[in-house]
Parts: structure tokens; sequence; C-alpha cells
């Protein structure tokens, strides 16, 4: 399931991709038109700002504007960031696999086979949408 965390990025994010503005878009704009709590949204920001998506200004006519173009920023890397791992299983984590502890064998395991399938199939949607997608 997804957490409200990347729900509420992936939210703001769009917001501010719409905006197609010159200036920064405040916080409180974005959290108002969102219904996201600001202090939460604050957090998501900062998280989406120290891993290269978002870039800020700060004081009067200050905010958040996009760094890279919506066509560049790709769903999977945002979850990435927002949420970790896109698997549902360290086991068939791409980028953080971890075995797990009651599975003897993964290649007899019927969990581990099915969600190979599921993360492959999560992958071509997420690694083929861009924020772009939501925006025009």
């Amino acid at each position: 399931m997804l957490s409200k965390k990347t729900k509420y990025g992936i939210k703001a994010l769009t917001y501010i991709a719409k905006k197609k503005c010159d200036h920064p878009v405040q916080i409180s704009e974005i959290a108002q038109n969102e219904n996201i709590s600001q202090k939460f949204l604050e957090s998501i920001l900062l998280t989406l700002r120290k891993n290269g998506f978002l870039g800020s200004k700060k004081g009067k006519g200050g905010g958040y504007y996009l760094i890279k173009e919506p066509k560049d920023i790709f769903m999977a890397s945002v979850i990435r960031i927002l949420e970790g791992p896109i698997a549902m299983l360290p086991c068939v984590s791409l980028n953080f696999y971890e075995k797990c502890d009651d599975c003897p064998d993964e290649d007899s395991c019927a969990v581990h086979s099915l969600m190979i399938e599921v993360r492959d199939n999560t992958l071509k949607v997420l690694e083929n949408k861009t924020l772009a997608d939501f925006t025009d």
C-alpha cells in the first residue's frame, strides 16, 4: 500500500508542475489546495529537494519549484525516494535485496515467483510514467 507521504509527494509535485509559473509555489498554497497538513508537506518537500527534484527559495516570494522538467521526473524514482523499495518483498527487490529468513530456496518458492511478476509489471508502469503524464 502506498503511504500518505508518497501519495502527498506525488500530489505536490503534480501541483507545482501544473502551475507552470516563473516563481516558486508556497507550501501553504499547495497544502491548502491539495488538503495536506502543511507541517507534513514541509518534510516531504524537503526530502524531494534533497534528492534533486525540487529547488527552493527562502523569504518573501519563496517556495518550491521544479529543477527538472516534468518529462524527466519518473514515478519509479519518486516512489523509491519517498517510499523505499517498489518490490513487495525484500527477496525480489532490485535495489534493496535481502534473503527471506523463512525461505530455503527462492527458485522453488511460489511467493517469490509471484512477487517477481508483480514487481516487473509494477516497474513497467512506474518506469514509463513521468510527472508530465499528469500535467498535460
